[in-house]
């Protein structure tokens, strides 16, 4: 059922920042492989964002890594802990959410999150089935587990509290409650991003309170976005979303910053550690950073959309991106985020007098007169969505470069 503990502790630490109970997760993995019982491993959802990009698929694809060798995935939405919302990193508490929001985020959770963990291999949880029925009296005896100078070593009370922001006492609850999911469903593993830290090494605590075996903490770290400096986010709009369209996932997978290559070969894919090592000493031989790039984006766009719609997106990233007989030298349009499609981009065009007005662009679209990588346009195009790099040319002679 399992491979060998060695095997699974190479493939388990590949990318990971930090693991908390390393001795430990060995010793796991070899009762795991011994009694042939898989671990439990935990995943704690906060249900208040429900896009998800390839910076917040870093501990899914972890996650679906021990999936495949063999081990139970357990998905705790935090649906209770969402009515508190989560202070961390915030100047000040974050507004609690309705159930209504909960639930409606949490069924766009799973649909995403499910395109990269097996469905039928995983079980879902609300954390309210357990929270929800504590008695007050319970909940006294939950927060005597800790102290006020141990919550408050959380960065973010800290500095709140140093700034005179208000902290609610009930936001102290937030960590614990994360904290006793763990001791709920007994979790082998918790993961989580570096943001997480407090929480997940809380739960290691709560489970020695009930004299349970500590959860090993892995941590991943944040992964870069397209522009090489800032962490992946969408409101910078330098992501990859899991939802986008092939094309648009392959094109953007190509401006991977070269010195990021690797890092998104690790947290980005499920390819073997030992596969990497050799995709790593062809770059430091000197092969072009394209052609892995090339590899990485099929890689990536067929986690989300499978090999025969990633063919699809190769054959169009390489035909609208060949720039055959586009000049080198074009002006460039900033496209603007929240303003992605054709239709979007018809005021700039016309501000930069390359049409003279939008009933102009249209009738030129009826006429085929407007190419996008020199294929025409036509009406059904309008909510296209564009990429950066792409080329836009107007009639015979006016051609501009899409640039986000």
């Amino acid at each position: 059922m399992f491979v060998k503990p060695e095997e699974q502790l190479k493939i388990i630490m590949k990318g990971a920042q930090q693991i908390v109970g390393q001795e430990e997760l060995l010793a796991k993995l070899e009762k795991s492989y011994n009694s042939q019982k898989p671990l439990i491993i935990k995943l704690g959802l906060d249900p208040s964002a429900p896009d998800i990009h390839l910076g917040h698929a870093v501990v899914l694809r972890k996650i679906k890594q021990m999936q495949d060798l063999g081990h139970q995935v357990v998905i705790i939405i935090g649906d209770f802990t969402g009515r508190i919302g989560d202070p961390t990193g915030k100047a000040k508490g974050r507004v609690a959410l309705s159930d209504e929001q909960v639930k409606a985020n949490a069924e766009t959770y799973c649909k995403q999150i499910f395109k990269v963990l097996d469905a039928e291999k995983t079980i879902v949880r609300f954390n309210s089935e357990w929270l929800s029925k504590l008695t007050f009296e319970e909940v006294i005896k939950l927060a005597a587990t800790t102290s006020v100078a141990r919550i408050m070593e959380r960065d973010d009370f800290q500095n709140r509290y140093k700034n005179q922001v208000p902290i609610g006492i009930h936001e102290f609850f937030y960590p614990l409650m994360q904290a006793y999911d763990s001791v709920e469903i007994s979790a082998d593993i918790e993961l989580g991003g570096t943001d997480q830290t407090f929480n997940i090494l809380m739960g290691r605590t709560l489970q020695k309170h009930w004299d349970l075996e500590k959860q090993v903490a892995i941590f991943m770290p944040l992964l870069e976005g397209l522009d090489g400096e800032e962490k992946m986010s969408k409101s910078l709009g330098n992501y990859i979303g899991v939802d986008e369209p092939s094309q648009i996932m392959f094109k953007k997978v190509m401006e991977v910053p070269d010195k990021f290559i690797i890092k998104y070969f690790e947290l980005a894919t499920d390819e073997h550690p030992d596969d990497i090592d050799n995709i790593r000493y062809e770059l430091e031989q000197g092969i072009n950073p394209r052609d892995i790039k090339l590899k990485l984006a099929k890689i990536i766009t067929s986690l989300y959309w499978g090999e025969e719609e990633t063919k699809r997106a190769m054959a169009y990233f390489k035909t609208a991106f060949s720039n055959k007989g586009i000049p080198d030298e074009i002006p460039e349009l900033l496209i603007e985020i929240g303003a992605e499609t054709i239709l979007d981009i018809i005021p700039q065009l016309v501000e930069r007098k390359l049409v003279k007005s939008k009933s102009e662009f249209l009738r030129l679209i009826k006429q085929n007169g407007i190419q996008l990588n020199k294929e025409r346009l036509s009406e059904h195009d309008l909510d296209r969505v564009l990429m950066s790099g792409e080329v836009l040319q107007i009639g015979k002679k006016k051609f501009i470069r899409l640039i986000k």
